[in-house]
């Protein structure tokens, strides 16, 4: 076992006491943070080795060896390497005992508590110079776990973990130099501390890089050199993915309305869930599935329990569920705690569920004959039962096809007939379908080669990996009141090349409620990210953008630009909102000729667009139609000192906000008199 050393004739007592694990049980968070501050304020991370050297010889001297014989000053040198040895073995072994501990203990952590008791293993290994251990309190440093934010603490302990060649260390300075956090503003130098993150296995520094070529930002763009990024970190999420069926991770946008945002569907009220559960235990079946595939994946903000999908799963299996007899067999075909690998089961279960016609137990059925668990391989019937799977819509039943096609196991290979399986099973989200038409378009098989396509697709399985799930802490953060930790979870998704991160974080920059970017700062940064999350498709964004650019935030007053981005989001997104400020600009001739008529139009058409824009036209038109009528009867005949362009010199810049106000004054008294 890891942490135990045999007894050999020269070894020295273990450095180091290991914690008592039911002392750690009573550590509160609190205490975790005054340990942390203690272990990262106080002692200097990049002397660590020194002080073995010292505790080494320390012990050496505690522990003399009279040598029996004639003293000779080579044998005194090798015992003395010997023991040197020995003892710097003991340190280390202790030290990963006890970072794997601690990761045993956060994998089955459901409470903050828990994964509280976790992070002191963490500590206790780093002080011991655990490299991994180090890594991991220098990201609960910087991402604010249990309220620990210190960016300048996490910053000290990257750079010494960046001497000893950490490639999480390199792509965590490299993020922190690109958005300027705790140290200057540098591309530069983030270009080559992901190069170098990347060069030393750094799966997030090969996104980035991959992101950065494919975007243009600051190298040149190259689609080649994006795609050789990409499909390194596409590989590895798809080999993980042909193990384990992936996590989809809940991607909130904070742009969304409050009253949204508060009941947001991506994630499960804590009410509505107990709603559900009480649902489930009256015996609505179709509430109890929900709830298993829930807790079997770990959806909508709740925890995977194996325990509990495989209870609901169950009770619904016993009703007659079709889908719930054919999720157990999935759970016992995989192997978990609650159901061990068992494929005669997973055979019942499955054949149960095909039996009624259910897609998922037909595939179920599929896979065991194809790889031949618990039957013997007959790419025939798993042929048979993946077809019949497809046409009822299955897409992991699709991708089956689509990878028989391709790969020729059991069927004569068809590139065309791989293509369509994998591009139909691609349109519900199959991740393994998209990879494989990542790597037709990537080499032209099948297909006429597209760089552009490749990594497109390749960019959205890379988006799969377990980084992902920082959305959620990064969520939970942001609605607890921890704005810089949010912005920091959020920031680096976004550097990786998330649309939806990207606006996020622009979202939160433009609060100005962050506190570890200087406040002159947030608005450019925000344009910045507003950009990028515009390019990959964001519709608000865009009009962002606009905003940005017609009130001169983070950039010079533009209203030819503003109007660009307006046109390109009212053209291309049909925005109401864009056509509202477009139609606003045409009317006072900002950026744009005057027109109107043209103003008028878009007035209009955003009203059709958005019910909720139709209010807001009412007033635009009342005012636009009230001031031509005041310009073509009032100022007609007066002279060209008073003429329409003259108004905003004469009664002031804020002169329609008060015909406005006067429209609906002159409103209010006609509806009272009505009623009156």
């Amino acid at each position: 076992m890891v942490g135990k050393a045999k007894c050999k004739p020269f070894e020295l007592p273990l450095p180091r006491k290991i914690v008592n694990p039911k002392r750690i049980a009573e550590v509160s968070v609190n205490e975790l943070k005054q340990m942390l501050s203690h272990i990262l304020e106080q002692r200097k991370f990049n002397n660590i080795f020194n002080k073995r050297e010292n505790l080494f010889d320390k012990r050496k001297n505690q522990n003399k060896i009279k040598l029996r014989g004639v003293p000779n000053k080579h044998t005194l040198k090798r015992h003395k390497n010997h023991l040197k040895s020995q003892s710097e073995k003991n340190f280390t072994d202790e030290g990963d005992h006890l970072f794997k501990t601690g990761i045993k203990i956060l994998q089955q952590s459901k409470t903050q508590k828990q994964k509280a008791e976790a992070y002191l293993f963490f500590a206790k290994a780093a002080d011991m110079g655990n490299m991994k251990a180090m890594e991991k309190m220098a990201d609960a440093l910087l991402f604010g776990n249990f309220v620990m934010q210190n960016i300048t603490a996490a910053i000290r302990l990257y750079e010494s973990l960046v001497k000893e060649g950490s490639y999480k260390a390199q792509n965590a300075l490299g993020f922190l130099y690109s958005y300027g956090i705790g140290m200057e503003y540098d591309q530069a130098k983030a270009l080559i501390y992901y190069t170098f993150g990347s060069a030393g296995g750094s799966m997030m520094s090969q996104m980035i890089l991959g992101y950065r070529y494919l975007s243009g930002i600051n190298v040149l763009q190259n689609c080649e050199v994006a795609l050789n990024h990409y499909k390194i970190v596409a590989d590895y999420i798809a080999d993980k993915l042909k193990k384990t069926e992936g996590i989809p991770v809940e991607k909130v946008r904070l742009t969304e309305r409050p009253e949204n945002l508060s009941s947001n569907s991506e994630i499960l009220d804590w009410d509505i869930y107990q709603y559900y559960k009480f649902l489930a235990e009256r015996g609505d079946v179709q509430i109890q599935v929900s709830l298993g595939q829930l807790h079997l994946i770990g959806r909508k903000g709740l925890d995977q329990d194996y325990y509990k999908a495989l209870y609901y799963f169950l009770k619904a299996a016993k009703a007659g569920s079709a889908n719930a007899m054919a999720f157990i067999g999935k759970m016992y075909l995989e192997g978990n705690a609650a159901a061990p690998q068992n494929n005669a089961t997973a055979f019942k279960y499955f054949s149960m569920a095909a039996h009624k016609g259910n897609a998922i137990g037909l595939h179920g059925l599929g896979l065991l004959y194809f790889y031949g668990k618990g039957v013997p391989v007959n790419y025939a019937e798993a042929l048979k039962y993946f077809q019949k799977a497809a046409e009822k819509g299955w897409p992991n039943a699709q991708f089956q096809l689509g990878f028989m096609y391709y790969s020729g196991s059991g069927v004569w290979r068809d590139y065309k007939l791989a293509f369509k399986y994998f591009y139909l099973a691609s349109h519900s989200g199959q991740p393994l379908a998209i990879y494989y038409l990542a790597e037709m378009y990537a080499t032209g098989t099948g297909v006429v080669r597209s760089c552009r396509t490749a990594v497109e697709l390749y960019k959205g399985v890379c988006e799969l990996g377990h980084w992902a799930e920082k959305f959620l802490t990064a969520y939970f953060a942001y609605k607890d009141g921890d704005v810089d930790s949010s912005l920091v979870q959020y920031a680096l998704l976004a550097e990786m090349g998330y649309e939806v991160a990207q606006s996020n974080s622009a979202f939160i920059l433009e609060s100005k409620k962050a506190k570890i970017l200087a406040k002159e700062k947030m608005y450019p940064m925000a344009l910045l990210l507003w950009n990028r999350a515009a390019i990959q498709g964001n519709s608000f964004a865009r009009v962002k953008l606009g905003d940005y650019h017609y009130y001169g935030y983070g950039t010079k007053k533009d209203y030819h630009t503003a109007a660009t981005h307006y046109s390109i989001a009212a053209d291309k997104y049909h925005s109401a909102q864009a056509m509202f400020n477009l139609a606003y600009m045409y009317e006072n001739g900002l950026g744009v000729k005057k027109d109107i008529h043209l103003a008028r139009r878009l007035y209009d058409i955003a009203a059709q667009t958005n019910p909720d824009a139709h209010l807001p036209v009412f007033f635009a038109i009342m005012k636009l139609e009230t001031v031509h009528f005041l310009q073509d009867i009032l100022f007609l005949n007066f002279t060209r000192r008073w003429q329409w362009m003259e108004l905003d010199n004469t009664v002031g810049p804020y002169w329609d906000l008060f015909v406005i106000g006067l429209i609906v004054a002159l409103l209010i008294i006609l509806l009272r008199n009505r009623h009156g």
